[in-house]
């Protein structure tokens, strides 16, 4: 590993291959890839607090037990093995019920839920096992990308020189900012909220989306009598649900529900955040690449945003992996250009699909939640469409690099 390192009075100076900024879920799996593939990695960030959950689908589960991830939080995940698709938005053109089975597709899960810390603890667990991974724990204070290597400087008081800058460090990304690009934005109406539960009834592996006039209402497993919920309001609306007490809060989730789980019991951390999609102008330039929400940034629909994300990780992994084979340079703006290309075309069609359907549940226009509906029949009664679009959903075709086919980089 690549670490050379000149101390000072205040100031310590190192060399590594990559630099990842972020140590949330996204930054810590570029760690672990990269190192997998090879190269010498230095994970700056502070410990990301997380009380959320994450939907991991099935090829981001293999990805993760390709990096040996996957076994240190197995035991905590719950499988989502129904979908279920409800109307609720008591308007004149509803959509029937739709629901989706695993089994018709041949997989044991679409994926497993489980919650933000134990993904991180088992990622951080796994990069400290690295011999070529090096974690600096502290938040970085400036980006000076030059022609043949970047300078990241900390709070700490050190400075690191990279190679190769991966921005892992969120949708208000400093990387992407020192790299002088831009962002396209489009804010909703919309907020979420995020909830733990408990609850009396089993949930049976079973994740239902309740579909509002104003978002989506999401129950998504947790291993026991435990769910997550993604409950999207408007901004009002959630101004007053957040002014309610957890006694509160669990008879709304109840009614909201039809209490399909029976007596809800709501955790003390509650989230929100406001709904947008954000991508960059560009996901790479010289010597810096974005991966996850630095890249783009997507509504809580169709358990997408981190499952990109690791799409963005595996890609760049496999390209760097690729590179250091041939002897080429993987900083270089051949490997960037490239990632830049794969990595388009697939967010641009998820961007695309939540951004149309999320429309759709806000639109009036009778022709649009016809099609809405229309759409969800076809889904429901059309088998090889219905199976077609699941395996998409699942495992894209047109984004399968190796870890997420569960091939060795």
């Amino acid at each position: 590993m690549e670490d050379r390192r000149l101390k000072g009075p205040d100031v310590t100076q190192s060399s590594t291959d990559i630099a990842v900024i972020g140590a949330g879920p996204a930054g810590l799996t570029a760690a672990v890839a990269l190192a997998a593939a090879g190269a010498a990695v230095t994970l700056i960030g502070p410990a990301a607090g997380d009380n959320r959950t994450t939907a991991l689908l099935a090829a981001s589960v293999t990805a993760l037990d390709t990096l040996e991830v996957w076994k240190r939080c197995a035991d905590r995940a719950a499988p989502l093995r129904i979908m279920r698709i409800v109307d609720g938005t008591g308007r004149l053109w509803r959509a029937p019920e739709a629901t989706f089975d695993c089994s018709e597709i041949g997989l044991a899960a679409f994926g497993w839920n489980l919650a933000n810390r134990d993904l991180i603890a088992a990622l951080a667990t796994r990069a400290a096992e690295h011999a070529n991974v090096r974690r600096i724990e502290s938040s970085v204070t400036d980006i000076e990308i030059g022609e043949e290597r970047a300078l990241i400087r900390t709070e700490s008081g050190e400075t690191v020189a990279a190679r190769l800058i991966v921005a892992a460090d969120g949708r208000n990304s400093p990387g992407r900012v020192a790299a002088g690009i831009g962002t396209q934005r489009h804010d909703y109406p919309q907020t979420a909220l995020t909830f733990n539960l408990t609850h009396t009834r089993p949930h049976r592996d079973t994740s239902t989306e309740f579909h509002t006039p104003h978002g989506p209402f999401t129950l998504v497993p947790l291993p026991g009598l435990r769910s997550s919920l993604v409950w999207v309001v408007r901004p009002d609306e959630a101004d007053r649900i957040l002014s309610l007490d957890d006694a509160g809060v669990a008879r709304e989730i109840e009614a909201r529900s039809h209490s399909i789980l029976g007596k809800i019991t709501v955790a003390a951390d509650r989230g929100r955040f406001p709904l947008a999609v954000q991508t960059a102008d560009r996901f790479a330039a010289h010597r810096i690449v974005l991966v996850g929400e630095a890249a783009h940034t997507l509504p809580p629909i169709g358990a997408q945003g981190f499952n990109l994300g690791l799409r963005d990780v595996a890609t760049l992994a496999e390209l760097v992996a690729e590179a250091r084979r041939i002897g080429a340079d993987f900083a270089g703006r051949q490997v960037t250009g490239r990632y830049e290309e794969l990595r388009r075309a697939d967010t641009a069609t998820r961007r695309i699909a939540i951004d149309l359907f999320n429309r759709s549940l806000l639109s009036d226009f009778l022709p649009v939640q016809g099609a809405r509906g229309l759409g969800l029949y076809f889904l429901d009664r059309v088998g090889p469409l219905r199976r077609a679009v699941m395996r998409e959903g699942v495992t894209p075709a047109a984004s399968a690099p190796k870890l997420m086919r569960g091939e060795a980089l």
